[in-house]
């Protein structure tokens, strides 16, 4: 015994039995720290090839761009539809004081601030078309993959966030144009076209059909779409990239950004983050006094907060059909979707350091 530990303490560190020296965590790239995706990446250089070539995406390009996304709009639902497991959704309607807290920041408190901004300022000199965008990512659902994904490295309630963000997309599909079509009405920014009769009958052929027929089929081919789940956010990525491109190649044609100074732009984005970091921290105070736990308090401040880039680029499709002005009307969406990516990684790696995980939970 003797003889065989004298060896064991002469071997080098790298040759120490497991267990004997804790495992390195594998380093995070600063790109992804601070929420640099490859997606949004993609974004950009989608953005900066409409910028030099508006020609190939507008719409008298002789690519069929126009019919390509609207038929990629309803593939995204239909797959959506497929990875929705009604028996999941029914498990997690228990904690209801949670998903009263997530919805009603989502559908409530962000457009209820919006609004009081607007009315009270007299829409601090901006046009009406960008505080129609503004109001657009208000009324927006909350994301899937990206709450869901925070949710998990924040060590917060996973089903919870996975619940949450199920229900927000849905009930985006009906209060998004209704909440938008009150905004647009009361604020006199209906230059853009919202015609609410003609959208509820467009959502329910590209949205509403195809979400149901993809949960009614749930059962048969729920597994094969989530054995495929990272070809389907291929797909996804894909159709927002070129609706984005689209929108963005007929604003560039027409001229439409030339009134808008840098200086505007990045006010823009500053008022962005600025809504972000509010929302967070009322949904923080909400919390704190309904005495949420820690890991629900994650779930609320993350799928409470984001919005959607996902249906809000494919809705732009049904709401503002054919509108030059949908690139001016993204423009805030496409600066709160990189900003609070961005913020929310990095939230999100600072719990992570703050409690990480138990030995238990890691064995």
């Amino acid at each position: 015994m003797h003889s065989l530990l004298n060896q064991l303490s002469r071997l080098p560190q790298e040759q120490t039995p497991i267990g004997l020296v804790p495992a390195k965590q594998p380093s995070v790239s600063f790109r992804k720290r601070i929420g640099l995706d490859n997606f949004l990446l993609l974004l950009l250089a989608s953005l900066g090839l409409a910028y030099v070539w508006p020609e190939a995406g507008d719409r008298n390009s002789p690519l069929p761009l126009e019919e390509i996304s609207t038929y990629g709009v309803a593939c995204i639902f239909f797959f959506y539809g497929l990875r929705l497991s009604p028996t999941k959704m029914k498990e997690g309607l228990s904690d209801w004081r949670l998903h009263l807290v997530v919805q009603f920041s989502t559908f409530l408190l962000f457009p209820a601030l919006v609004w009081a901004v607007f009315f009270m300022t007299g829409g601090l000199g901006l046009e009406p078309l960008l505080w129609l965008g503004i109001f657009y990512v208000a009324t927006l659902p909350s994301t899937v993959s990206s709450s869901v994904v925070m949710v998990s490295i924040a060590g917060g309630n996973l089903p919870g966030a996975i619940f949450n963000a199920s229900i927000s997309s849905l009930l985006g599909v009906f209060l998004t144009p209704v909440l938008l079509g009150i905004f647009s009405s009361a604020s006199s920014t209906s230059g853009a076209g919202i015609d609410l009769n003609s959208v509820i009958l467009k959502l329910l052929l590209q949205v509403v059909a195809p979400v149901t027929l993809g949960v009614l089929l749930h059962s048969r081919l729920g597994r094969l779409a989530e054995a495929h789940k990272a070809k389907l956010r291929i797909f996804d990525q894909a159709i927002i990239l070129l609706i984005v491109f689209s929108s963005f190649c007929e604003s560039f044609s027409q001229n439409l950004f030339t009134d808008y100074s840098a200086t505007t732009l990045f006010l823009l984005g500053l008022s962005m983050l600025g809504l972000f970091l509010l929302v967070t921290w009322l949904i923080s105070f909400f919390c704190r006094r309904l005495g949420f736990t820690r890991e629900n308090r994650i779930v609320a401040i993350f799928c409470g907060s984001k919005k959607s880039l996902v249906h809000g680029t494919v809705m732009s499709k049904v709401l503002f059909p054919g509108a030059a002005t949908v690139g001016i009307i993204l423009l805030p969406l496409m600066l709160y979707h990189a900003l609070q990516l961005m913020a929310a990684s990095m939230m999100a790696q600072k719990m992570a350091r703050e409690n990480p995980p138990s030995e238990t939970e890691m064995a």
